[in-house]
């Protein structure tokens, strides 16, 4: 007997079982694409987090951190009067003074006294004005001082001092002010100075300043 043949009209199926449309399998990579697109958005997200809190924590250590400035005697470059005797000194100082600065903002300061000591037994101060030191600067303020001690007791150490040509002074003194940063956050800081120096009667110089 002849074989019969196909109807027409009965496509043969897929040798596998398994054909899908175009149809299907163009909705199937449509798919894999918006989970890529998803992926890669929630990566740039969490990577844009990490930056914005990266940046948060960088102001917050360095621009947003207030920092106490410090204040101190620099130097002393020229007297204008210069006595000194075994019972008794008149020294008048062109000292330079400096008020360091190291925040993002400025520091306004009100008046302020300076005490110079003298083994403990006050023998000068010196009005400081009040003005501001510039955001991350040091404001330079030069004052004219007179350190007299007209006559210290007999068994002072003036003598000994005289002697080996070095007078020990001390200075203390405190600014209160208020640091601005970005012109909308302030802080209120109080700075103490605390400072030793040599007097050099031979060279008429200041000289070993170190100050706290």
């Amino acid at each position: 007997m002849a074989e019969r043949e196909p109807r027409a009209g009965y496509p043969l199926a897929p040798a596998d079982g398994y054909g899908r449309s175009d149809e299907e399998t163009g909705r199937s990579l449509s798919d894999e694409e918006r989970r890529q697109k998803r992926k890669k958005w929630a990566l740039y997200i969490i990577a844009f987090v990490i930056f914005q809190t990266g940046v948060i924590v960088f102001f917050s250590m360095t621009v947003m951190k207030f920092r106490t400035p410090k204040f101190r005697v620099r130097s002393a470059t020229s007297f204008d009067t210069f006595d000194v005797q075994s019972s008794s000194f008149n020294v008048r100082m062109n000292a330079q003074l400096g008020v360091k600065n190291t925040n993002f903002g400025p520091y306004k300061y009100g008046n302020s006294t300076i005490l110079f000591y003298y083994r403990g037994t006050q023998v000068g101060s010196v009005i400081i004005p009040k003005s501001k030191a510039n955001f991350r600067r040091t404001k330079k303020v030069n004052v004219a001082v007179d350190l007299v001690a007209p006559t210290l007791p007999s068994n002072s150490e003036l003598a000994s001092d005289v002697t080996s040509g070095i007078l020990p002074l001390t200075s203390t003194s405190r600014l209160t002010g208020k640091i601005e940063i970005m012109f909308i956050f302030k802080k209120k800081r109080s700075i103490n100075m605390n400072c030793t120096m040599d007097l050099n009667i031979t060279a008429k110089q200041l000289q070993n300043i170190q100050c706290k």
